[in-house]
């Protein structure tokens, strides 16, 4: 019996051993599958498939395999700007690319300036004599933009284009949090720095309405002129004037509204749309199906040709997102990560760096944790000062201003929103709420300061001071930054400052930039103030998991052709931007509840340019029951 049992106890620690060696085996491969880089596909001749299934940003965002796995269905893509305009640059020169095809089907948008280096990049593509044709079921503003530049604009029949144009409305928290009574505590300087309005107010300050019309007027003019230069026989003004005239004239149907007006060329389904591109790019490998035409994708020509190395290396950080103290990123500012970037380059002896920004601001903390880095790299060495160069994005504002202070020379567009040069913190407490319920505070403080900030029973009036005192402090310091960079008092600064955003135009009347242009143009001043005659970017970041794309393939997003294009029509759109519109409402009553520190951040930045900010969209649902405490 005894020996029986001893070779039960062998076995069973023989079958143990080969399930644990299993395991290892298995989460090996799958580790090796999922970090492994995939096979890079042959450059064919043909279409360029540029199929767009979410937004256009500055830089994409880790995907967490968590949440991938965890969430409903396949989740929106982040398509770097860059990429995308270098393969339309690459596509008018390169011999295999017959015809350019953008899918726009599920496309969510992206920032104005990232529109238009998109347009541009078209453009060069028919100079060269080469179609760009775009499809999908309807087109909305920023879609509409990117099709004004093509030859050809295709729509669904069940579809269309509209134009909705810049601004919008938020929620403004002020009633309800006074209903539940929770005091919220607004320290702060800055006639126009609004965003601390939706905790204190139920509407709208005069001098919020003001910098915000203003700021929508100018960003609504800059893409009505882009588009309109693009496409003349577009009739921009007809139907954004009279929409449902416009509408009702088609009988309901938007594909016709939207081809009497000029914003697309012809009607048809994916399959018809594919038969065109057929005959321009010739028949793709699956020839059972209707419509297939033969492509390539924006990775086969982009490794067809690498980027240059001769040269000097100019170093290029990004800053892109919400600026936050620690190392998030990429896709969020995190001011360690980002510190950590620069001071690498300047320990690789970078003969030059520019600043990449894409930010509607965020930590002070963080956003003077980057200015630091930035000093780091300027400061002498042996006997030189290497420049530093801000090229901005669609947005530079509050501590996307502050870490553009160190810059030599900085570069924009007129569709930036730029300055918010203010500094405000907030925080609620509870004291009020909980009388209600009958909890009462009491204690014995040693100090004014003893237990303060107590959330629960309130803060004393010299810590309130104490906070508005620091606040004006860092106002005080933020303009005297701006005034350093910017050869302008104090005074003069203040005066254009007071958390006002200005659209880049106005931006550069008033000195706060210095040029329009773009990367590439901030790139070649870069090398030249550091004399070199040949040189090459280095972008420092890290780049997406190779888990996170993985596990959203096999999630369902596809990127071929051949997969169909399934958009949405009006109702879908507007249902989307609902949606994206709760989840914000949502957000920012989180905002108000999370411990933030000193803050530089814009709120016009979100209504101004909301796609970047609401690309990797949550559930609006999954938000309020955060917010109501039901989850």
């Amino acid at each position: 019996m005894q020996f029986a049992r001893k070779v039960w106890h062998l076995l069973v620690a023989i079958k143990d051993g080969l399930v644990l060696l299993l395991m290892l085996l298995f989460f090996a491969g799958l580790y090796g599958a999922l970090t492994a880089r995939p096979s890079q596909a042959a450059l064919k001749d043909g279409a360029l498939l540029l199929k767009l299934d979410g937004a256009v940003v500055e830089e994409p965002a880790d995907q967490d395999p968590l949440n991938l796995l965890i969430g409903t269905g396949a989740p929106l893509k982040q398509y770097r700007v860059r990429d995308v305009v270098r393969s339309l640059q690459l596509a008018a020169t390169d011999d295999h690319i017959k015809v350019v095809v953008l899918d726009l089907s599920k496309f969510t948008g992206g920032g104005l300036v990232h529109m238009e280096e998109i347009g541009a990049a078209m453009d060069q593509v028919r100079a060269a004599k080469k179609p760009v044709l775009t499809y999908a079921t309807a087109y909305i503003d920023d879609g509409v933009m990117l099709a004004a530049h093509a030859t050809e604009v295709w729509a669904h029949p069940m579809g269309g284009a509209f134009v909705m144009g810049p601004g919008g409305t938020m929620p403004y928290y002020g009633k309800l949090l006074q209903n539940y009574g929770i005091k919220v505590h607004v320290y702060k300087v800055g006639t126009f720095k609004d965003f601390v309005e939706p905790y204190e107010r139920n509407d709208a300050s005069a001098p919020s309405k003001e910098a915000r019309t203003a700021l929508y007027a100018a960003m609504w003019e800059d893409w009505k002129a882009n588009v309109l230069k693009a496409r003349p026989k577009a009739q921009i003004e007809q139907i954004t004037k009279d929409p449902v005239g416009w509408f009702t004239a088609a009988k309901g149907d938007g594909a016709q509204a939207a081809l009497n007006a000029g914003l697309i060329d012809k009607i048809g389904d994916d399959v018809a749309f594919g038969e065109r591109v057929k005959q321009l790019a010739g028949a793709g490998d699956n020839k059972d199906r209707p419509g297939s035409y033969a492509y390539s994708k924006p990775d086969a020509l982009l490794a067809a040709h690498p980027l240059s190395t001769n040269g000097k290396a100019v170093a290029v950080v990004t800053v892109a997102g919400e600026i936050v103290d620690g190392k998030a990123g990429p896709g969020t500012a995190g001011g360690d990560r980002i510190a950590r970037l620069i001071d690498r380059a300047n320990a690789d002896d970078a003969p030059a760096l520019v600043l990449r920004v894409d930010s509607p601001g965020g930590s002070v903390l963080a956003s003077e944790q980057i200015r630091g880095a930035l000093n780091r790299f300027k400061a002498p060495k042996d006997g030189k000062v290497r420049p530093v160069v801000v090229s901005m994005a669609n947005l530079a504002a509050s501590g996307g201003y502050w870490v553009s202070t160190p810059a030599q020379r900085i570069f924009a567009e007129p569709g930036t929103v730029t300055g918010s040069i203010g500094i405000f913190a907030v925080m609620p407490s509870f004291e009020d709420t909980l009388a209600r319920y009958g909890v009462n505070s009491d204690g014995v403080r040693t100090t004014p300061l003893s237990g303060q900030p107590d959330l629960l029973g309130g803060l004393t009036p010299e810590v309130e001071k104490l906070l508005q005192a620091n606040i004006e402090q860092g106002y005080s310091r933020f303009i005297g930054l701006v005034g350093q960079s910017r050869g302008k008092t104090p005074q003069e600064v203040d005066a254009m400052a007071q958390g006002r955003v200005w659209d880049g135009g106005t931006a550069r009347q008033k000195g706060l930039v210095d040029e329009f242009g773009g990367l590439p143009e901030a790139l070649k001043y870069a090398a030249s103030a550091a004399k070199l005659d040949t040189w090459h970017p280095k972008y420092y970041g890290a780049e997406a998991k190779g888990y996170g794309g993985m596990i959203a393939k096999l999630l369902g997003s596809d990127d071929d052709a051949d997969s169909g294009s399934q958009g949405r029509d009006l109702a879908g759109l507007m249902a989307l931007q609902q949606q994206d519109s709760l989840t914000r409402a949502a957000a920012g009553l989180l905002r108000l509840g999370s411990v933030q520190g000193t803050q530089a951040y814009c709120l016009d930045c979100a209504i101004a340019a909301p796609a970047p900010q609401i690309a990797t969209r949550g559930n609006w649902l999954t938000s309020l029951a955060t917010v109501l405490g039901l989850r």
